[in-house]
């Protein structure tokens, strides 16, 4: 990323207003290089699922930093986005969960739902977003890469220390059967 963001913005018929309002927010901010928008215009209606993984493939390609997306909930477009292999979308609606969806997940997609949030949270809040850089050294960092190699089907590693894991609880358990406690609901001699 450069000094400064490029940013995606999207929404369904159910977004516009919200959307409309963002966009000139981000394109007025010092910080904001560049706002693409990727739709819908008035009286468009495309369909949610749509907009929202156009916007994450944009940002797993590397053609902008981070999408704001809007919908009727914010849920829909989440759910969509996350589908795109990299992208990490959230829905807030605090200023907590903006911070924490960058600083501890690297969330690099923000939706809303504006029948949810009021329009002035939400220029609160995507305001307060573009202030937020995950640090690749943070100890979030190894639960992103986590997630990211779920994601990519190399979880072996995980798999592993899940399965020492009960391994280590089904020896204390056994230990415990020595002392005559009770293991699913039976009496151990």
């Amino acid at each position: 990323m450069t000094d400064k963001w490029r940013i995606i913005v999207g929404s369904d018929d159910a977004g516009l207003e919200y959307k409309s309002v963002l966009k000139a927010d981000l394109e007025n901010d010092a910080r904001v290089a560049k706002v693409v928008d990727i739709g819908v215009g008035a009286e468009e209606t495309t369909p949610y699922p749509h907009i929202a993984v156009m916007a994450a493939r944009m940002v797993a390609a590397g053609e902008a930093d981070r999408a704001l997306l809007v919908c009727g909930t914010g849920l829909g477009v989440a759910i969509s986005a996350n589908k795109v292999p990299g992208i990490r979308a959230v829905t807030a609606h605090d200023s907590f969960s903006v911070e924490r969806s960058v600083l501890s997940n690297n969330a690099q997609i923000l939706c809303f739902g504006q029948r949810v949030v009021g329009l002035e949270l939400a220029r609160r809040l995507a305001s307060e977003w573009l202030d937020y850089h995950f640090d690749l050294n943070s100890r979030s960092a190894a639960k992103v890469r986590t997630l990211l190699s779920y994601e990519a089907g190399h979880d072996l590693a995980d798999q592993a220390e899940t399965l020492r894991q009960g391994e280590e609880l089904v020896r204390a358990t056994l230990m415990g059967a020595d002392d005559g406690q009770r293991i699913d609901g039976k009496e151990q001699s």
